[in-house]
């Protein structure tokens, strides 16, 4: 799934403050239960928190990519944050995170979460659209050049 299937506006966030991967973990709990009513704040804090557990999701380069599968969700959902100031978040390379891209699948599709997993990672993988992101001024902005950018590296490539 690309990311225009899986953002909103509603849940693209600008300047979040993120004090500890924990406390941006509650945070993004708390803003995907507000645009999902399916979901609770906690069913999906606990479900990120135990993926964390299993390993860092962030990816290098100032990424991560938390996810996890959920019984009561309905469809793929994703949450794109611009951290205000970058924190710790156990990286690969060890670099503080600034751009998090939270996913939440179904529990019955495990194969549909790989594939969109794969193809964050490789978007997210990009310079130019992590730079793209980077240089948003606002929420509308960044949203406009999530979808934006992916859809000018589709065509590159």
């Amino acid at each position: 799934m690309r990311v225009r299937e899986l953002l909103t506006p509603e849940r693209t966030h600008f300047q979040v403050q993120g004090v500890s991967k924990k406390r941006l973990l509650d945070q993004a709990a708390q803003m995907a239960a507000a645009t999902c009513k399916d979901l609770s704040e906690q069913q999906i804090f606990d479900a990120l928190v135990a993926r964390e557990r299993l390993g860092s999701t962030g990816i290098g380069e100032g990424i991560a990519i938390p996810h996890c599968r959920l019984a009561s969700c309905q469809a793929p959902t994703g949450l794109l944050l611009q951290l205000e100031q970058p924190i710790d978040f156990e990286s690969i390379d060890s670099k503080p995170v600034d751009l998090v891209f939270v996913l939440l699948v179904p529990e019955n599709n495990p194969e549909q979460h790989l594939k969109t997993l794969s193809h964050l990672a490789a978007l997210f993988n990009e310079a130019g659209f992590r730079q793209q992101l980077r240089d948003a001024r606002s929420a509308e902005e960044l949203f406009k050049r999530a979808t934006s950018s992916e859809e000018e590296l589709q065509l590159a490539s």
